[in-house]
């Protein structure tokens, strides 16, 4: 079973990181990484820096262009993740945009991330009908889950076709913004939490865009599986490098 799928069967709600590869420096990838576990992460989403993010607010992106600057490239994180599985148990999503791993080779991507120990994937701008036709094969073959992204505005024909072809979790973005624009759940808000909460789909759901302290934690774990904390992390590791992440999952957590 999926290290994914393994952690969702768990009677908890879960904790999800998001960072960029290669930020603050080029190689803290795989210390932050193991700090996260340590410090109470149940996932990590591993950004794979983009020069055109179109999903992600100023955060990121800034993230983004620093961890470029740095040098970070698909072949680089690879070679730092070749012995993550020796150190880390917990389940490790790329998440990125198709073009890098296009231009990669889809194949030879999903080859290497079998190899290296990554459990799924979550691309934002590769369209579910090209996914199912193309590429789900190949993401099966290498035992990747391929997370996708509903919004306020999906389409309830929309959310369950997606559904009928997951089998992992579906990311819930909490609003139509880009990621890091937010701050608390409003009552529109909410209601989507729990519209999507009453369709009972066959996949966990965990929300994500606009979580960044306790409260809001709280608020999306009320109606979904769990909750993906991405550029409240990012500022964290802005201000204090790769320390103190035991304080910031204990200010999520408690």
């Amino acid at each position: 079973m999926n290290r994914i799928n393994k952690k969702l069967n768990e009677d908890k709600k879960l904790l999800s990181i998001y960072f960029s590869a290669g930020f603050p420096n080029l190689n803290d990838t795989v210390s932050v990484i193991e700090n996260l576990e340590k410090n109470g992460a149940d996932m990590i989403e591993i950004g794979l820096p983009f020069s055109d993010p179109l999903a992600d607010g100023p955060t990121i992106q800034e993230s983004s262009t620093i961890a470029l600057k740095n040098g970070m490239t698909t072949e680089t994180l690879f070679n730092q993740l070749k012995d993550i599985r020796k150190t880390v148990s917990i389940p490790l999503i790329i998440m990125g945009y198709f073009n890098p791993i296009l231009q990669y080779g889809v194949e030879a991507f999903c080859r290497k991330c079998e190899e290296v120990g990554i459990d799924g994937l979550i691309i934002p701008d590769l369209p579910v009908d090209v996914y199912n036709e193309a590429y789900k094969t190949t993401f099966e073959k290498y035992g990747l889950i391929n997370v996708f992204l509903i919004t306020p505005q999906t389409s309830i024909e929309r959310i369950n076709f997606i559904d009928s072809i997951s089998n992992g979790f579906i990311y819930m973005v909490s609003s139509s913004s880009v990621t890091g624009s937010s701050s608390g759940f409003g009552k529109e808000q909410i209601d989507y939490f729990k519209r999507i909460a009453d369709m009972n789909l066959q996949n966990p759901q965990i929300i994500g865009f606009g979580i960044s302290d306790n409260e809001t934690f709280k608020q999306a774990t009320t109606y979904a599986k769990g909750a993906i904390i991405g550029s409240a992390f990012i500022k964290h590791l802005h201000k204090n490098g790769n320390s103190n992440i035991d304080a910031f999952t204990k200010s999520i957590l408690n």
